[in-house]
């Protein structure tokens, strides 16, 4: 424990030019007695630390004392600290890993590039969850993502609609898509890969086999995985359709509250009438799920089939006339 705390209070003083011994205990979470100690340990084992007295004063390293990574652009230098997303991070207990990484290459760094991780921080940041909707953490997603890093496998409960599975799987790769953890694994028994909701596991255990380690396939793509079955779950949930006669400014905001690609398959080549209004025939998950869309766009949009849908927002219309009447 000591001897990592040490290494870290190298770094830091590489990382920075000086460090008051205030600023020094709050980073390594000790008391200033404690840095007083390990500067003078340092010192003794050859670590050129150098202590200034005074109200101005602190600690610092002396005679260039530098570990230099080299070869590294300044746009290089920001774009690896763009590289982590500190939520995903945290979520699976990696944040002090990640914390510690970027210190050591921010004290690597030549001097030039020193202020590359304060560029890249001041000007972008990413924010995976969407709008409007807090997404807790999926309890088991530290034991996944382990299994993730050490190519193990495991055996799973899993929750499906009313009643849990058991499978063994060998974890691939996990994917964050607007909040929500997905893994990415394969299946011994058929060796197919599928693609599981972590929220959704119940229990995570080691593979019943003994060795419970598996050969990963080095060919797999995990982006290119995920691209794949992303863009087949979007067209496996648009099991029915919908025949809609749209205004100008209703087939200009279709995109934003349907399917972006199915909207714009469907209002690719359409041709508008006298009155500039499109009828195009739109794949929707459901009827339900399409009253809903075509609520957003009020009266820029008429339905024409399916009847039930037709109804229910004559209906809906009728309503909110006679209200605001």
């Amino acid at each position: 424990m000591r001897a990592a705390r040490l290494i870290k209070m190298v770094l830091l003083l590489q990382a920075r030019a000086s460090m008051t011994a205030g600023e020094l205990a709050a980073e390594l979470e000790v008391s200033e007695r404690t840095i007083t100690r390990d500067a003078q340990a340092l010192s003794e084992a050859g670590v050129p630390v150098y202590a200034d007295r005074g109200r101005a004063g602190g600690y610092r390293l002396i005679g260039g004392y530098r570990t230099r990574l080299t070869g590294l652009a300044r746009s290089e230098a920001e774009a690896l600290f763009l590289s982590g997303v500190p939520g995903a991070l945290r979520e699976m207990g990696l944040e002090d890993a990640a914390s510690a990484a970027r210190l050591k290459v921010s004290a690597a760094l030549l001097p030039s590039l020193s202020d590359a991780s304060q560029n890249a921080a001041q000007r972008f940041h990413l924010d995976a969850p969407g709008w409007f909707k807090e997404t807790p953490a999926p309890e088991l997603l530290p034991a996944v993502a382990d299994a993730v890093w050490d190519d193990r496998r495991v055996l799973a409960r899993y929750r499906r609609q009313d009643s849990e599975v058991e499978r063994e799987l060998e974890p691939y790769g996990l994917v964050l898509k607007a909040g929500v953890w997905y893994l990415c694994a394969r299946v011994p028994d058929t060796g197919s890969f599928r693609v599981y909701r972590v929220d959704r596991f119940t229990a995570l255990s080691s593979a019943a086999s003994g060795d419970d380690r598996f050969v990963r396939d080095e060919e797999f793509d995990l982006p290119g995985f995920w691209e794949e079955r992303a863009a087949q779950f979007a067209r496996a949930i648009l099991r029915d359709e919908a025949v809609l006669r749209l205004s100008p400014d209703g087939a200009r905001q279709l995109p934003y509250v349907t399917d972006r690609a199915a909207a714009h398959e469907a209002l690719d080549g359409a041709e508008p009438d006298e009155r500039g209004r499109v009828t195009v025939t739109l794949p929707v998950e459901s009827p339900a799920v399409a009253y809903t869309q075509m609520l957003a766009l009020g009266p820029e949009v008429e339905v024409l089939e399916p009847p039930e849908l037709r109804e229910r927002l004559a209906a809906t219309a009728a309503r909110m006339a006679e209200l605001y009447r």
